[in-house]
């Protein structure tokens, strides 16, 4: 069984990852609210990456030194402050203000819990211990976010909000009963710790994992459309699709951190093959309603197998400043959604067809292998390598 702090961790992941996602299924609700139109309301999606990618570097600095466990402690408590925020905003606006803050709190909290949770294990099982805190962000997928829209239909989307207070609270008890007191902030000068950052070992990763989340938002943002209107499922249709999407990036997260714990550069290099391979077959058979089926699944647990090792390579190749680094590759892969939404909504509206959104999201993933394998090139050390490269 896994470790009791890892297990907290995981409940705060899923409450975040809830409050995340859960309003892509209310912005009917939230735009009828305000009378506001499904894309307005959609800006609530975008804002909330932004304000993941803007709010990493500040809130990493605002709690740099601060001790981990009262970091975490902290950040839930903004959690929960721009979620009863949502609940009760009486306007758009301050909607969108809440967001905001609410997402002020995801990047740092990703970032400073993975290495916590890869401090509280044996180094043999640090990759599966941060995938096992990311599975509570991959669970929202899978019951969070279709429960939360229920709620949200059915008793009105401020409900939703209100249950993701409860989950807060739920985390934050847990937080402070399971994760240990003594491990500490950075105890090194800020300055320097940023000037380490901006190494290339360490950017390279980091910008890999931007890439890989380019190439999942450039084909996922507009996934709803692909498949009613490419592979011809209904919209009730697309609901079970996405409930199967989820449960293929659940198993593929605690997978990628099973195998990269063994062979960590094969695992990533292996994933960002399966991925093209998946997205080129995904453009082929869109017209086909099961074999889309089996490769949205297949595709989904292969770019989620790649989170915990880009997030352990990252705190590996910034050993001088791991929380701060680890932080802001969470902005990485935030900024890489807002991009890989944009990308695929440039490409619509110069006249590509949805179907043709996997090629291009392939042409992105094969940039990420080369820097991968650029990395492995550089460190003259072969693939089956269980740490990174760090050079």
């Amino acid at each position: 069984m896994p470790p009791l702090p890892i297990l907290a961790l995981a409940v705060a992941s899923f409450g975040i990852g809830t409050t995340e996602f859960v309003i892509m299924g209310l912005l009917p609700e939230v735009a009828q609210s305000f009378g506001v139109t499904i894309p307005q309301a959609g800006y609530l999606v975008s804002g909330y990456a932004l304000g993941v990618v803007v709010g990493a570097p500040i809130v990493a600095i605002a709690t740099a030194r601060m001790p981990r466990k009262k970091a975490l402690l902290a950040l839930m408590a903004v959690f929960l402050v721009g979620n009863l925020g949502c609940a009760v905003a009486p306007s758009y606006a301050l909607l969108m203000a809440a967001r905001i803050l609410t997402a002020f709190a995801h990047g740092a909290f990703f970032g400073i819990g993975a290495v916590v949770a890869s401090n509280l294990v044996p180094r043999e099982k640090r990759t599966q211990a941060i995938a096992l805190m990311f599975a509570g962000l991959t669970l929202a997928n899978v019951l969070g976010v279709p429960f939360g829209t229920a709620l949200g239909q059915i008793a009105g989307w401020r409900a939703t909000f209100w249950a993701v207070v409860i989950i807060g609270l739920a985390a934050a008890l847990a937080i402070q009963l399971c994760v240990p007191a003594g491990l500490p902030g950075t105890r090194g000068r800020l300055v320097s710790e940023f000037r380490a950052l901006g190494r290339w070992p360490v950017l390279r990763p980091m910008l890999i994992s931007t890439l890989s989340s380019v190439s999942f938002f450039t084909v996922f943002t507009y996934i709803t459309p692909f498949l009613t209107g490419v592979t011809g499922f209904t919209p009730q249709g697309v609901t079970g699709v996405l409930f199967a999407a989820g449960v293929g990036l659940t198993i593929g997260n605690l997978a990628g951190g099973q195998f990269a714990d063994r062979a960590q550069m094969a695992t990533i290099i292996g994933s960002f093959l399966g991925i093209v391979a998946a997205l080129l077959l995904l453009a082929a058979v869109a017209h086909h309603p099961g074999m889309t089926l089996v490769v949205l699944v297949l595709w989904s647990a292969l770019v989620f197998a790649l989170v915990s090792p880009l997030q352990i390579w990252v705190v590996e190749a910034a050993s001088d400043a791991p929380n701060l680094a680890s932080t802001l590759n969470q902005g990485a892969f935030n900024l890489g959604n807002a991009a890989g939404a944009w990308i695929g909504g440039t490409a619509l509206t110069l006249g590509a067809g949805y179907g043709e959104l996997p090629l291009i999201a392939a042409a992105v993933s094969l940039a990420g292998l080369g820097l991968v394998l650029t990395a492995v090139g550089r460190s003259g050390r072969g693939i089956v390598s269980v740490s990174a490269p760090g050079a």
